[in-house]
C-alpha cells in the first residue's frame, strides 16, 4: 500500500525558534525554523539546519529567512515553502505515486488574532493541507507533559518559547485565562547582543549571543553549584576598531543583562493569576506552575519565579518537546477534542 496510501496525519509545533512534526508518535522532524531562498527567482535553496547553518553568512544572491516572528507566519511565502520543504523530510525515503493528502493539528499562540491564524491555515492548505485543525500552544504544551485537561480542576502553563510567552490557566477543556507577551527567547538573545556591544565594545551576531544564552544564560546571579557553568569565551571583532577580541563572560553577567525581560515575564504570570477566579486559583497553589519552551531550561528561571510569585514553578520533563508531543496526542483524539479549532 506505499505506493497509495492517500491520508498522512501529521502534527506541527510551528515554532519561531524551532518546527517541530511528529508523525505516527515519533518526531520525525525537529529543524530550526529558517529558509533560505534564492533572491531573484525565489527558488527554496535550504530549510531547517542547513538553511540555519547559512543564517549571517550569505552573499547577495542567497537570503535566508526566519519566516516567524513572535509566534506569527511574518513572511507568507517563506513559511509556505518551510512547511512544504519540512513535509518533504517526513516523506524522503518513501516512494510513492501520489502525494498523499495530510491531515495536520496545528499549534497557535493563543493570543493570535483572527487574521494570524487565517494566515498560518493557508500556509498549511498551500502546502498539502487538506484537514487543517488549530491548537491553543498552552493547551498542548499541557497535554504533552500529561495533565488532564478535561478535569475540573485548574492547571496554569507558562509556555516560554522563541517568539512568545504564552501563560494559560487551564480546566474543563477550555483556556479560563490567558496571558500572550511577545517577550521571549529571541528577546533574551537581542538583550545579549546588546549587552556584549554596550558593555564589552564587542560585535556578537544572533547566532553567537544564542550561544552565549545556553552556555552562560542564567536567571539568577546566585546558582549552586552544580548549576554554575563554566566562563564562556566570546570572539568578534571590536565595534570602533575591528581587531579581533576574546572576552570571557560569566553566568552572573548575563543574569543582569536579562533581568529586565525576565521581570517582565514575571509581571505577566502575576497579571494572569489576578485574572483567575478563586477556586482555580487555589487549585493552581496546591499543584504548582508548570514551565514548558526552550526558555525553561534557562538555569535558575524555576527558581526565581517562585521565589517571586510565591508558587511552586515545576519545569517540565522535556520541555522543548511538550508543545509538539501534545499536538501528537491532540491528533489522536481529533474527534474527541472539542478545543480544536477547524
Amino acid at each position: 500500500m506505499g505506493l497509495f496510501s492517500f491520508t498522512q496525519e501529521i502534527a506541527m509545533d510551528l515554532g519561531t525558534a524551532n518546527t517541530i512534526i511528529i508523525c505516527n508518535d515519533r518526531i520525525v522532524v525537529d529543524e530550526p525554523s529558517v529558509v533560505a531562498l534564492e533572491r531573484r527567482s525565489e527558488k527554496l535553496i535550504a530549510v531547517g539546519e542547513k538553511a540555519r547553518q547559512m543564517h549571517g553568512k550569505t552573499h547577495e544572491n542567497i537570503r535566508t529567512i526566519r519566516p516567524l516572528r513572535d509566534g506569527v507566519i511574518a513572511d507568507f511565502t517563506a513559511a509556505e515553502h518551510m512547511i512544504r520543504g519540512m513535509i518533504k523530510m517526513i516523506n524522503s525515503n518513501k516512494r510513492r505515486l501520489f502525494s498523499p493528502s495530510l491531515r495536520m493539528v496545528i499549534c497557535i499562540p493563543s493570543g493570535s488574532t483572527e487574521v494570524e491564524t487565517r494566515a498560518i491555515r493557508d500556509s498549511a492548505e498551500h502546502a498539502g493541507g487538506r484537514d487543517v485543525y488549530m491548537i491553543f500552544e498552552p493547551m498542548a504544551a499541557a497535554l504533552g507533559i500529561g495533565l488532564d485537561v478535561e478535569a475540573p480542576e485548574g492547571n496554569m502553563i507558562v509556555d516560554i518559547g522563541g517568539g512568545t510567552t504564552e501563560i494559560a490557566v487551564i480546566s474543563l477543556g477550555g483556556i479560563v485565562s490567558n496571558k500572550s507577551i511577545k517577550i521571549a527567547g529571541d528577546d533574551l538573545t537581542e538583550d545579549i547582543q546588546e549587552y556584549m556591544g554596550r558593555q564589552h565594545n564587542i560585535k556578537v551576531g544572533e547566532r553567537t549571543a544564542e550561544s552565549i544564552k545556553i552556555a552562560v544564560g542564567s536567571a539568577l546571579t546566585e546558582l549552586s553549584e552544580e548549576e554554575t557553568p563554566e566562563v564562556f569565551i566570546v570572539h568578534g571583532p571590536n565595534r570602533m576598531t575591528s581587531l579581533p577580541m576574546d572576552i570571557p563572560v560569566t553566568y552572573q553577567e548575563i543574569a543582569h543583562c536579562l533581568d529586565k525581560s525576565i521581570s517582565k515575564m514575571d509581571s505577566a504570570i502575576l497579571s494572569a493569576l489576578e485574572q483567575t477566579p478563586p477556586e482555580l486559583y487555589a487549585d493552581i497553589v496546591k499543584n504548582g506552575i508548570y514551565l514548558t519552551g526552550g526558555g525553561a531550561l534557562l538555569r535558575g528561571l524555576s527558581k526565581r519565579f517562585s521565589e517571586r510569585i510565591g508558587i511552586e514553578f515545576h519545569v517540565a520533563e522535556d520541555p522543548l518537546h511538550a508543545v509538539a508531543k501534545g499536538t501528537g496526542i491532540a491528533l489522536k483524539n481529533i474527534d474527541k477534542f472539542n478545543f480544536l479549532m477547524r
